[in-house]
């Protein structure tokens, strides 16, 4: 939606003076202040406008170029690039604070301060499977070291701030008495400081400690994929809330299975007599075994589908397939006999190949496979 000239916004003339535009200005943002709105989101989105409006034309520079050029001419300073459309109001506040410091009861930015709840830092290791524990899912227990409080740390309201977790100033402007909040640096928000400090323990009252998690592997995860077990990170000081611990998912390749997404890939190797005659093969599932049967005259390439024989999804929406690939063995080695059988055979019209036969491609036989 196109951004609304600023003029209009204030609703002052193109040739208002400085005066002018404080006065207007003033009047709306006692109109629409969200200490005097709560909750109201209209309120608050007029309140942001006017605050850019007058953020332009306040400033004799901003306002000649917002004149010449229009919204074009401020994009990218301070005013009109970003503006305030993309602030919630905490940002606006945290810039100029209250401006009407006496005026409202405490809200989001003015009269009673808000503590902050300190997080731990997150944790993050890697956790390897095999395709077996994927196909099923697993419970792994990891041993880990992390930050936990210590035994014996007491804490006491922080003298800097008062317990508010902020310290605040007061100055005088031409829209009266402007309030600015900011996170007190001695308590980093959390309106307690560290009173009794154990020993080995940090400036926070944290020691090292090896601990032993469980973690629940669900079926169906992919390698590099990323597991959040909440609260399972670093303590935070005082009373705050634990950081995570991200689990990093990390694939031991089978043996003889190859994994693709859900589906699993096998390449059987048989000799020219069983696919000529045909036969029955065996075949690796993630869990046991499974047999299948070749019909006489299978070619090199072709795919025998079992349904369902792959991995779960992880969203629990279906299985996946195991997907054999059949390769025609050619002896390398032969017997005098051998040779002998096999040179009677080659006149044989049934030996010759077919030059008009063109065997599909190995992906073109799976997407049919899938398009079926």
């Amino acid at each position: 939606m196109a951004k609304r000239d600023y003029y209009e916004i204030l609703g002052v003339d193109r040739k208002a003076d400085e005066g002018e535009i404080k006065k207007a200005y003033r009047k709306l943002a006692l109109k629409f202040h969200p200490d005097k709105n709560p909750g109201d989101k209209a309120a608050e989105e007029k309140f942001k406008e006017a605050a850019e409006a007058y953020e332009v034309l306040s400033d004799s520079t901003k306002r000649a170029q917002y004149d010449r050029f229009g919204h074009d001419g401020v994009r990218g300073g301070a005013g009109g690039g970003a503006g305030f459309g993309g602030m919630n109001m905490e940002d606006i506040f945290s810039q100029f604070g209250d401006m009407f410091g006496g005026g409202f009861g405490g809200g989001a930015a003015g009269g009673g301060g808000r503590k902050r709840r300190l997080k731990g830092s997150n944790l993050r290791i890697k956790v390897k499977l095999t395709l077996e524990e994927i196909a099923e899912g697993v419970e792994k227990r990891v041993k880990l070291f992390r930050l936990v409080r210590a035994e014996g740390a007491e804490f006491s309201e922080c003298q800097t701030c008062g317990g508010t977790g902020q310290v605040r100033r007061v100055t005088n402007t031409i829209l009266g008495q402007m309030q600015t909040a900011a996170t007190c640096n001695a308590c980093q928000g959390s309106g307690q400081r560290l009173t009794k400090r154990p020993a080995g323990s940090d400036e926070w009252g944290l020691v090292r400690q090896e601990v032993v998690v469980p973690i629940r592997v669900p079926a169906g995860v992919e390698d590099g994929m990323q597991l959040n077990v909440a609260g399972e990170g670093n303590d935070a000081p005082m009373d705050g809330v634990p950081g995570d611990l991200q689990v990093i998912i990390e694939e031991v390749p089978h043996a003889q299975l190859q994994r693709n997404g859900q589906n699993l890939h096998f390449d059987l190797y048989v000799n020219f007599v069983d696919a000529a005659l045909g036969a029955e093969a065996e075949v690796p599932l993630v869990k046991g075994k499974a047999k299948i049967k070749l019909d006489p005259g299978t070619q090199s390439g072709k795919i025998v589908r079992l349904r369902g024989k792959g991995l779960p999804s992880v969203q629990q929406y279906g299985t996946g397939d195991l997907l054999v690939n059949i390769n025609v063995w050619t002896p390398q080695k032969l017997s005098s006999e051998e040779r002998e059988l096999l040179q009677k055979l080659r006149t044989s019209p049934n030996f010759e190949p077919d030059q008009n036969h063109k065997e599909r491609g190995f992906f073109d036989k799976v997407r049919d496979m899938f398009s079926s």
